[in-house]
């Protein structure tokens, strides 16, 4: 299978907190869709690196969880994960500082201890994971039902 690639892109105009900014991908998901620093530090509607780390966290996550429970001989119902990215003011600068990823699955013919298990293995082996990995601490919290 040849390499992958995707491909978005950011143009900010103006000061830090009186500009603005948006983004595109070439999916075309991602459209004119605007980040400020409201959006980024004062919660303002939009969006922020730091939601669309945790989204793709949580997709990339989600996907490998459906593949490590597949290749036990288990098919998912249900997998939902939420992934929470926190960014601390630190002594170098504004840092993320964790990210807690919370999974609940509806997986017929599975134990909790296999679940979690998987889960774990899909933490340890999502691309996004591995390229977040020099973020302090990354959780899990993995549940059935």
């Amino acid at each position: 299978m040849a390499p992958i690639e995707r491909t978005a892109s950011g143009v900010w105009r103006g000061d830090l907190r009186g500009g603005s900014g948006q983004i595109d991908s070439t999916s075309g998901v991602l459209h004119a869709t605007p980040f400020t620093f409201a959006t980024r530090f004062e919660n303002a509607k939009g969006t922020n690196p730091e939601e669309l780390i945790a989204a793709a966290h949580a997709s990339c996550f989600t996907m490998a969880l459906s593949f490590q429970i597949t290749n036990a001989g288990k098919e998912p119902t249900e997998l939902k994960t939420t992934a929470t990215v926190t960014m601390d003011k630190q002594d170098i600068g504004w840092t993320i500082v964790a990210i807690a990823l919370d999974t609940r699955g509806t997986v017929p013919g599975l134990t909790a201890e296999q679940f979690q298990a998987l889960a774990e293995e899909a933490k340890k082996n999502c691309p996004i994971s591995r390229a977040l990995a020099s973020v302090p601490s990354i959780s899990l919290t993995a549940k059935l039902g």
